[in-house]
Formats: structure tokens, C-alpha cells, sequence
């Protein structure tokens, strides 16, 4: 992937958070009858999330993977690998699960689950032994996730007995996941499993007590979409060593009292924040998906190469497919930079036909505006004469048209399912404590109320910073110029302390022979042609 469309250091969500990311183990329960109800529903799910998963550029979101199979014995599928640049190996695992025997009489586990994690512990161990990911991961933890049809209770009962006398220090996390059938397949399992106490009991609990951790049980839906969203939370920043961003408010005059010489004195009110993504960004995929207006980076509109023009290449198609109410629209599923869509001027249009599409630009913004809508649009391909059909599917962006007070719309692309990431955020309907809501309405009221935002009122020193980087290469560059020419003297140039200089000079490159170049004048009718070749050589030489 080209490196310009890679997120850059500056933005709010760092990349380096996600250096300490947990190795994974994922426990499948294939006992039937129930394999057969969630088998392809899990299996398309997994594979959608590692095939992902495996393509993003940037820092390991998921370093090391493996998968456990449990049924009458206990089976490792995949041994920890790498995740990224492992799709082949990875989805070879995924098909092996699928073709899993789904027919068979069910039994008792007799402690399966309590093996699978001891051995998933063990591994991790010697995997972290003998093996060295580059620094990409947390080596001192694993977490290991176990999918199961069982009842949610009696698995996690039988893992709180099994692994009372287990070292579990390398353990960060056991989850338990169930995934909900209907009625009567939960009956049957009732029926035939001999022991299958619901609840832990009042002794149960303390028994429980001795284990080192605590285990989380999860119920999820069987279908596709639920199951890749549940794989998605292990996207997520997972560190949790230290808040994100720390939001500083004015101080608050309650906590300063009313002498203003204090107030200055007195420290800022600090909210301390965590930062959660709400999409993956279409830049961390590679290759290039043909989106056309990715709007990530101004850079992802290049210019048109040499030949080619862009008066030969069809006008894009936005296809209207919906209309949305703007209340219904969350701001966190739109990215990348926004674009301007206004009424054409294309010279080359009939002056009529020109006036017509004016009018019917103004019309669609007063519907939008009048009803307070927002239009969805897909982007199609256009069909280009003469050209061979890709061999793969098609693929849509999605885009929302806001409409402006001014003859224009507001173009923001739309994330799509394949590119959410899980964002399940409590919604409160009580009041904050009435002490601490007087002292952030203090601390905010005191700040200035501007009526209509200008960006133009805010300044970010990127022209000092400019000319400092301009500064700083013309130096390097004499630097460089002088030690050079000392050393094609045969003397030696001034060098830092503890820095080895150099005994011998350098060879003297032959000096390459000097082209004869025409005359330019500046009436001349080809001067611009020239000077324009001549800027696309020195180009195309860096």
C-alpha cells in the first residue's frame, strides 16, 4: 500500500495503542446436534473477520490466532500464527472447521473445556518462548474465548471447578460465549446432558472464590452478522494501561471562590477520556479497491498520467437509493474528507439544457432543505467500451448529500457493514449529580460563546513550521556540499566529536558530459512546452 494513504502520527487515534493488542485462542464447541445450526453461520462470520483482519496495513490489531475444536476429544485446528499475510493459511483452517462431521450422539465433555485452556495457556507459554513477533503484541497475556450451544452456566460452573488449582497468570481473559437456538433444541440438550446445573449455588460461589480471574459470560444471536460483530470487539483498542485523552475545561470558580486572582491560579477541570473508533479506515486496506473518491487524503485524486485525459473518461454515477431523515443520521459512520457538489459548467453543454439542470439542482436542494432530508447515492462503474469485465464482483461505495443554504450539497462517504466496527454506548436518562453538574456548567460557561464559527480566527503555525523544515533542509544540504568537497580534496572535514572520520577519499565520479540545450526565449512560441517537459524529467528523476 502506498504510504501516503496510511493514517498519519498526528492523528487522535494513535496507532501505538495498538502495539500491546492480545494474542487470541478461540474454543468451537462442535458437539451435534447443535454444530449443525451454527456451522455455517459461524463459519462465514470467522472467515469474514480474518480474511479483514489479515489485510489491514498499520499495526497488528490481531497478532496471533489460534483455534481449538471440542467434541469427544479435544482438537487443535490451527497452532498460533500470525495474523497478518497469513490469509491462506488462515482460511484453510476456517474450511477445515466447516467440514466438520456435524451428525453424531451427544456426551458429556467430561472436562474438555478445562483441557482447552490449560492448553491454550501452555502454548502461549512455549509460542512466546521460542518465537519473537517483533515487539507487535503484549508477551506477558493471552485471551481465550470459548463458543458454545451449552447452557452458559453450567460452562462456566465446570470451568470455575476444573481450573481452581490452575496457573492461570498468563490468562488476561476467559469469555464464554453462547449462542442462542430456539426452545427446542434447548430442550433437547437438557434431556441429554446428565448434568447440567443452571446456576452456580450459594457453595458454589465460594468455591469459585479460589480462581485467580473471573469469567465472562456473553450471549449472542446465531446469524452472520451478530457473529462477525462479536470477532470485531477483538479490533478494538484491548491495552486499557492509561486513558487516551485528558479534556481540560476552564477551572471552575466553586473551587476558587469569587477572587479572580485565584481562579487563575487554580487548575483546570480535567476529563479523562478513552478514545473508541467507530469504522475501520478504507486506507489501512491494501491494493486499491477502485472507490474512486475515497475522500481519505486530498492525495487520493491523482493527477491523469502521461496520454491520458480526463475529457475521455466518463462523468461518475451517484445513484440516488434512499432518503434519510437527518436526525437519523449518526455522524460516526461518515469519514474522510468532504466534497462539494454544486450545479455544472461545463462549457460544452447547450445553454438551455445548462439552465434546465440549474433549476433542477436549486429544486433538489429545496426538497431536501424544506423536509430536512438527506439523500443516500451508490456509486456505480462506469461501462467503458472496449475493455475485458474484471474477474471479481463489483464493488459499491455509499455516499449521503446533505443539502447547504447555498446552491450546493455537502458529499460524505458512508461506512459500510464490512468496515463498522462494534459501538454499543449507554444511554442514560438520569440527571448527573447535582454537585458536579453546577461545576462543569460553571467551568464551561465561562468560556466564550461564539455565535457563528470562523476558521479563519484559528491559526496552527504551519507556516513557521514550513519554513523551519525549509530551513533545516538547506542546512543539511550545505552540510552535506562541504564534507563532500573537503573529501574530494583529500582532506578530511570537520566532524562532530566521537565520530569516525574518514582515511580515505572517495573515488571522483566522471563528469558526465555536458548536452548542448537550445536557446530559450521567452517569446519563443514552444517555450512553455519546454519548460514543462523539462519539469516532468526532473520529476519523474526524483
Amino acid at each position: 500500500m502506498i504510504v501516503r494513504n496510511r493514517p498519519g502520527s498526528g492523528q487522535l487515534c494513535c496507532p501505538s495503542y495498538f502495539f500491546q493488542q492480545p494474542p487470541r485462542i478461540l474454543i468451537v464447541d462442535i458437539s451435534p446436534p447443535w454444530w449443525s445450526h451454527i456451522c455455517s453461520s459461524l463459519c462465514d462470520a470467522l472467515d469474514n473477520f480474518l480474511t479483514l483482519t489479515s489485510s489491514l496495513e498499520g499495526p497488528y490489531r490481531l497478532p496471533l490466532f489460534g483455534l481449538y475444536t471440542v467434541n469427544t476429544q479435544l482438537e487443535c485446528l490451527l497452532p498460533f500464527v500470525q495474523v497478518k499475510g497469513n490469509l491462506v493459511r488462515l482460511r484453510s483452517c476456517v474450511e477445515e472447521l466447516r467440514s466438520m462431521s456435524r451428525e453424531g450422539c451427544t456426551q458429556p465433555l467430561s472436562g474438555l473445556f478445562k483441557q482447552a485452556v490449560r492448553d491454550s495457556v501452555l502454548q502461549f507459554k512455549q509460542y512466546m518462548r521460542h518465537v519473537s513477533v517483533g515487539g507487535q503484541t503484549d508477551s506477558s497475556s493471552i485471551e481465550v474465548s470459548i463458543l458454545t450451544c451449552r447452557a452458559g452456566q453450567a460452562v462456566v460452573k465446570q470451568l470455575e471447578d476444573g481450573l481452581k488449582d490452575t496457573d492461570l497468570g498468563s490468562l488476561r481473559r476467559l469469555q464464554v460465549i453462547h449462542i442462542n437456538l430456539d426452545h427446542g433444541l434447548l430442550e433437547e440438550e437438557s434431556n441429554q446432558s446428565p448434568r447440567n446445573p443452571s446456576s452456580p449455588g450459594p457453595c458454589d460461589r465460594q468455591d469459585s472464590e479460589t480462581l485467580s480471574m473471573e469469567i465472562d459470560l456473553q450471549q449472542v444471536e446465531n446469524d452472520s452478522v451478530t457473529l462477525e460483530s462479536m470477532f470485531k470487539v477483538w479490533l478494538h483498542d484491548q491495552s486499557g494501561y492509561k486513558e487516551h485523552v485528558h479534556l481540560l475545561l476552564p477551572p471552575s470558580l466553586q473551587d476558587s471562590g469569587s477572587d479572580p486572582k485565584s481562579s487563575r491560579r487554580a487548575r483546570p477541570v480535567c476529563l479523562k477520556c478513552d478514545i473508541q473508533e467507530r469504522m475501520l479506515s478504507p486506507a489501512l486496506l491494501p491494493g486499491s479497491l477502485d472507490l474512486i473518491a475515497k475522500t481519505e487524503t486530498v492525495l487520493d485524486f491523482p493527477l491523469p498520467s502521461k496520454g491520458s485525459s480526463s475529457q475521455s473518461s466518463p462523468p461518475l454515477r451517484l445513484v440516488a437509493i434512499k432518503v434519510l431523515k437527518s436526525e437519523g443520521v449518526c455522524e460516526s459512520v461518515l469519514y474522510g474528507l468532504p466534497l462539494i457538489i454544486k450545479p455544472t459548467n461545463c462549457w460544452q453543454l447547450d445553454w438551455d439544457e445548462m439552465e434546465t439542470s440549474h433549476h433542477k439542482f436549486h429544486a433538489l436542494c429545496h426538497v431536501l432543505r424544506s423536509q430536512d432530508w438527506f439523500l443516500l447515492v451508490r456509486y456505480e462503474q462506469p461501462l467503458v467500451p472496449d475493455t475485458a469485465p474484471s474477474s471479481g464482483p463489483l464493488l459499491f461505495s455509499y455516499y449521503v448529500l446533505q443539502p447547504s443554504p447555498s446552491l450546493s450539497l455537502l458529499l460524505k462517504p458512508v461506512a459500510a457493514r464490512e468496515l463498522l466496527l462494534p459501538c454499543h454506548l449507554p444511554i442514560t436518562s438520569e440527571d448527573p449529580p447535582q454537585g458536579l453538574l453546577a461545576k462543569i456548567q460553571d467551568s464551561v460557561s465561562q468560556l466564550e460563546v461564539d455565535p457563528a464559527f470562523n476558521p479563519l480566527s484559528l491559526k496552527t503555525s504551519m507556516y513557521q513550521h514550513l519554513r523551519g523544515l525549509v530551513t533545516q533542509r538547506s542546512h543539511s544540504y550545505r552540510v552535506h556540499r562541504m564534507g563532500q568537497h573537503h573529501l574530494h580534496l583529500g582532506q578530511p572535514s570537520k566532524q562532530p566529536r566521537n565520530r569516525v572520520r574518514a582515511t580515505v577519499a572517495p573515488l571522483p565520479a566522471p563528469s558526465a558530459p555536458k548536452v548542448s540545450r537550445p536557446q530559450l526565449t521567452m517569446n519563443h512560441p514552444h517555450t512553455q512546452s519546454i519548460c514543462l517537459a523539462e519539469t516532468e524529467d526532473l520529476l519523474e528523476g526524483q
